[in-house]
């Protein structure tokens, strides 16, 4: 096995296809198809599952994929040593966030990164899917999950709070839940898994859990900017991260309920999650400490991250 075989295998997986990586290696699909049997037969072993549509690594194609991957960047990072030398940082970073932590917490350390660092091309794709980081190209993602996977780096961001919460207009009109239980009675605007019930945890004054089994929502989307504008419309009750609310509930636009109960659905920590590689191009590399340096409240446009207005609650 060479480099070049390696750097095959690689181009496969990222592109997702035979035919798409015949098209960015300037192939025929029957060469590109040709050399990968012959890679296989080589090692003795499938390397990448077949379908009508996509090719999946196998598990030993998946660590040839990474060790390919991790030479491939340490080229590319030793080429950028030589090419910006005394100039601007350049390259490009493929990002997946979050609907609404992207645009409501995100946004801003985008911009800011953006005019820091020019040269840079950004691509970023607002996804609350758990991303396949191989098969969607993408270098990071960010999520909010209770465990990270185990076969990605997972650096945490910060703890995430959900908050109970209505408009005032619905309060006026409406009693209001006292009880996690009373909960089920309510019309609930959430990001629901269709199909899948929903399991809420609260948490009282003395960390005691208590969980809720939730039915479907009468008004779900996983766009919470949108579930924002239907809780404000008096629409329901809705449970968003407090990053979404926020501003809403310091001007009395909208009213906490259960306040005295810590709240959880999705997750209690926000990750920020990559393929281990050991040397990663200067420009995901410098993403990366970015991002950690603004969810510890570090001055990148003067907007706290998760851990800095979150605390310890979920």
């Amino acid at each position: 096995m060479d480099l070049k075989s390696l750097t095959l295998l690689v181009e496969i997986l990222d592109a997702g296809n035979l035919s798409e990586a015949a098209r960015r290696l300037k192939m025929t699909r029957a060469n590109v198809s040709y050399h990968l049997s012959q890679l296989e037969r080589s090692v003795g072993m499938q390397l990448v599952r077949r379908t009508t549509r996509r090719v999946e690594p196998t598990e030993l194609g998946l660590k040839l994929y990474r060790h390919g991957r991790s030479i491939q960047d340490e080229l590319t990072a030793a080429r950028e040593s030589v090419q910006t030398l005394g100039n601007t940082l350049q390259g490009r970073v493929r990002l997946s966030v979050p609907s609404g932590y992207g645009h409501f917490v995100m946004a801003p350390w985008l911009m800011a990164f953006k005019r820091r660092y020019p040269g840079i091309l950004l691509d970023v794709l607002f996804n609350n899917s758990v991303d396949d980081l191989v098969r969607d190209e993408v270098d990071i993602a960010v999520r909010i999950m209770s465990e990270p996977p185990p076969l990605l780096v997972a650096r945490e961001l910060g703890t995430i709070r959900y908050y109970a919460c209505v408009s005032r207009d619905y309060a006026a009109r409406h009693a209001l839940p006292r009880h996690p239980d009373d909960l089920r009675e309510a019309p609930l605007l959430y990001a629901a898994v269709i199909g899948r019930p929903t399991r809420l945890s609260a948490y009282d004054a003395q960390d005691r859990k208590h969980q809720v089994t939730l039915e479907a929502p009468a008004v779900g989307s996983r766009d919470y900017p949108f579930l924002r504008h239907a809780i404000l419309e008096g629409l329901g009750l809705g449970l968003l991260p407090d990053y979404v609310v926020r501003e809403d509930l310091a001007r009395g636009d909208m009213i906490r309920v259960l306040p005295e109960w810590r709240l959880s659905i999705y997750g209690r920590s926000m990750f920020m999650l990559y393929m281990p590689n050991r040397h990663h191009p200067r420009a995901i590399a410098t993403m990366i400490d970015y991002l950690l340096e603004c969810a510890r409240g570090a001055a990148c446009t003067g907007a706290a991250g998760p851990a800095a207005h979150g605390g310890s609650d979920a």
